[in-house]
């Protein structure tokens, strides 16, 4: 499908005074068929919208989504995307943290919330982010719109220590049955990934099997940032993403690109057969 970009400067109620965030907004576009909706996908990532963030999103917008790309640093600076430098990368670091979590929670609202009011979605919505991004994506399953979401290398769940304060409690509404029994989660990591060491993946999954909720928990030969096809400083493994894209595909299709009416849970433990 082809695919349109625009993007909209909504009102924030954490700061007030008329400031806004950017949201930038990636679209399928079928000639001749100016009714058609689609589902709804919230995309993010640590150095804003980036050619490979906005890149990713058209990929999955051509597929029949309605992408959005929150502008994640509003409080501090202007929609435009940091590079992948060293001065980048300190900022984003340094905004990472500098930011309160319920503002990271009120962009995912406000993205949501700008979706469904779009007159070319359909209201099912998911989520997917890398890095930063891939946390945010993360927490965005806590909200019941979202129906699934799919995180490539979140940084930061496993050591509580994403926003202001570096003390968030993602891990602790797993634990209080916050996504028990809500949408689908996948959670995926690189083993050679740095930034989430193999003790953190394994208090991640531990966490999320404790407490009964549905994920997909994929580790694969790969460091962080794989998926970037930018700057990726010799880390992007372009077979490797296109293997892991179409299981992103595969995911959403069934949660957010098929309406399977109200989830019935029955319960049931599978046959023991060969």
């Amino acid at each position: 499908m082809l695919i349109n970009k625009t993007f909209y400067d909504v009102p924030t109620k954490l700061h007030g005074d008329g400031h806004t965030i950017r949201i930038f907004v990636i679209s399928p576009h079928v000639p001749d068929y100016p009714q058609a909706k689609f589902p709804g996908l919230s995309n993010s990532e640590i150095y804003q919208v980036t050619g490979p963030v906005e890149r990713f999103a058209g990929q999955i917008a051509s597929q029949g989504y309605v992408v959005a790309c929150p502008s994640v640093y509003h409080e501090f600076e202007g929609p435009e995307a940091l590079p992948y430098d060293t001065e980048g990368t300190d900022r984003g670091n340094k905004y990472k943290i500098e930011k309160e979590v319920k503002a990271y929670d009120e962009d995912r609202s406000l993205s949501i919330d700008l979706l469904v009011s779009l007159k070319n979605c359909n209201g099912r919505i998911a989520a997917t982010g890398m890095c930063l991004g891939g946390h945010l994506a993360f927490r965005a399953a806590f909200d019941p719109r979202v129906l699934s979401s799919v995180c490539f290398f979140a940084t930061d769940i496993h050591s509580a220590t994403l926003g202001k304060g570096k003390n968030d409690d993602s891990l602790a509404k797993v634990r209080n049955g916050d996504l028990t029994g809500k949408g689908e989660l996948v959670m995926i990591f690189g083993k050679q990934d740095t930034h989430v060491p193999r003790e953190g993946r394994d208090l991640i999954r531990k966490t999320l099997e404790d407490a009964n909720v549905t994920v997909s928990f994929l580790e694969v030969q790969a460091q962080h940032a794989f998926v970037r096809d930018e700057q990726s400083k010799g880390r992007w493994d372009a077979a490797l993403t296109r293997s892991i894209f179409t299981f992103l595909l595969e995911v959403f299709e069934r949660t957010v690109g098929r309406d399977l009416g109200p989830k019935v849970a029955l319960n049931q433990e599978p046959e023991h057969v060969c």
